[in-house]
């Protein structure tokens, strides 16, 4: 089964002057305390070194509203004009604390804000070691 939801924001940051790390992100809601779906993908700006090789932190990073955190755990994302799919690892979801592992938004945040997501997304897809890299359809 797929989870779909409506995304209102979406974000892409990637200066290194201003932000701890690259990452791109879709909410259903900019409330805090809202219980909206959020998704944030990220990654380092410098190359893994030997310790997140060490400890398997050497790609790229998922993180849901509840903090579920999993890394490499991406397989696939599509990005279309209207629509985000991503795809993940079934192995991932406990971590993540989901029960699907594919993930449908609605794209409704401003045209701005999905421009910056669609630049900073395929620096993170492509991040560390090659066997973790996530596939990425855009059209």
């Amino acid at each position: 089964m797929t989870y779909r939801f409506t995304a209102h924001l979406a974000c892409g940051c990637d200066d290194p002057d201003v932000d701890a790390c690259v990452m791109a992100g879709l909410a259903e809601s900019e409330d805090d305390d809202d219980e909206g779906f959020l998704l944030m993908f990220m990654c380092d700006f410098a190359e893994p070194d030997d310790q997140e090789v060490a400890v398997g932190m050497d790609t790229h990073c998922l993180v849901t509203r509840d903090q579920g955190t999993a890394y490499g755990c991406i397989r696939e994302v599509e990005l279309t004009d209207e629509i985000l799919r991503v795809t993940l690892d079934p192995e991932s979801l406990g971590d993540l604390g989901l029960t699907d592992h594919i993930i449908e938004a609605e794209l409704r945040a401003p045209a701005a804000d999905l421009a910056r997501l669609r630049e900073v997304l395929p620096r993170i897809l492509s991040y560390g070691r090659p066997e973790s890299r996530a596939r990425l359809i855009m059209s």
